[in-house]
């Protein structure tokens, strides 16, 4: 009986080709725009968790200079307000596990007929394992380069690209920075880009000691840019974060509601920030796309109320011969399923094919996840179930003779 009914739904959709593709056509619209915001939205959550992960657990950076200067907001990290005995103070808080002093500034590299001009930081040994920073080759300088300020650096990935290319192995090789030779000691593994759009990878990191004396000799002896501090856990950030303000004050003998030298921003809380609004925009542009499924429903509401007027007679026909109600209501509401599923599928394909075209052009990411496309066809088949219902259970409530007598 099912079977023959199916039959019976494909019959009917098959004899008005076009108003049946004018009727799936907003379901294939609807589903086709889920799943790419859909596989837009979480590629795009993808990629900010790969940020955050890639900056470092439970971490706080401390910007020389005041946020304000004169009832103004100026550029944090200018002014030389910190230096390394305030980093090194900042190792006995509690609650805090690492500390990495950091000065920085940009240079042109030279190798051989090549160069480039990158982000040069200086820092001590703590700094990678604060930023979770592994090496893919060769090993990090030691806290004895640190005190003798050695000329080696630790290079990223889209320096060995554009410097030294596929062919040359990177490690042991010497490097020009601002004419001073540098001797490479590892490289970087990848990280990407920041919240920000920055590419990490665009990065050497050399001896604090050394960037301080060799390559930024016009800062303060001893001042660097900022400090990166890494705390125990999430339950200790705000307690670290009250301690180093404390701290810093103290040090710098700032006056209680005096403003201070220095700012304190907790990179997790950002980072977190940033996440729940991608999150947020991917559910956004989910629930925009879904409004088209909700139209697509409604034309096969409509659709469906033309074809119970249009086949009256025949409905009374199946009755007079022993149809029954039930029989009657599997009838329509098969056909609107049929419509829906069908349209769904079609949209499966074009939504999947046009998130790889995005993917292709942009170069953005996208993820097409099984749950979405679930998602996405469970929605459309409940929204041929219910609105082919109301339709379905017209027919069949109609009366045998009255649909008999119908013109």
């Amino acid at each position: 009986m099912f079977t023959a009914m199916l039959g019976e739904a494909w019959h009917a959709m098959g004899a008005n080709r076009l108003r049946t593709f004018l009727t799936m056509l907003g379901m294939v619209i609807g589903v086709s725009a889920v799943v790419l915001m859909m596989a837009i939205g979480q590629g795009a959550e993808a990629a900010v968790k790969r940020s955050i992960s890639a900056m470092g657990s439970n971490l706080f950076v401390v910007l020389s200079g005041p946020p304000t200067a004169g009832g103004a907001r100026s550029a944090t990290g200018n002014a030389p307000s910190l230096n390394v005995k305030d980093a090194n103070a900042a190792t006995e808080l509690d609650g805090v596990i690492g500390v990495a002093p950091v000065t920085m500034g940009k240079a042109q590299i030279v190798f051989g007929s090549n160069n480039w001009n990158t982000d040069i930081i200086g820092t001590t040994p703590s700094y990678l394992e604060i930023r979770g920073w592994s090496l893919s080759d060769g090993y990090a300088f030691s806290e004895s380069d640190l005190r003798s300020a050695t000329r080696v650096a630790l290079i990223g990935k889209t320096i060995v690209q554009n410097i030294f290319g596929d062919n040359i192995d990177p490690i042991g090789k010497t490097i020009r920075i601002k004419q001073s030779p540098f001797v490479i000691l590892g490289v970087l593994d990848s990280k990407g880009q920041t919240l920000d759009g920055r590419d990490q990878d665009d990065t050497i990191i050399v001896p604090l000691t050394t960037a301080q004396r060799k390559l930024f000799g016009n800062q303060l002896p001893g001042s660097v840019r900022q400090i990166m501090v890494q705390a125990e856990s999430d339950n200790t950030m705000s307690m670290v974060e009250e301690g180093l303000n404390s701290l810093l004050n103290q040090r710098h003998n700032i006056r209680e509601g005096a403003e201070s030298d220095f700012s304190v921003r907790n990179l997790t809380a950002i980072a977190n920030s940033a996440a729940e609004t991608t999150r947020t925009m991917s559910l956004l542009l989910g629930a925009i796309a879904s409004v088209s499924l909700l139209v697509g429903g409604i034309g096969i509401m409509n659709i469906m109320l033309v074809s119970v007027t249009e086949r009256t007679r025949e409905i009374g026909i199946r009755m007079a011969i022993g149809a029954r109600q039930r029989d009657i209501l599997l009838q329509f509401l098969l056909e609107a399923i049929v419509i829906s599923i069908v349209g769904c599928l079609i949209g499966i394909a074009i939504g999947v094919g046009g998130a790889i075209m995005v993917n292709t052009i942009t170069k953005a990411e996208i993820i097409i996840s099984v749950n979405s496309v679930a998602i996405a066809f469970g929605v459309a088949a409940s929204i041929g179930v219910f609105f082919g219902f109301y339709p379905a259970r017209k027919a069949a409530r109609l009366n045998p003779i009255e649909a008999l007598r119908y013109q």
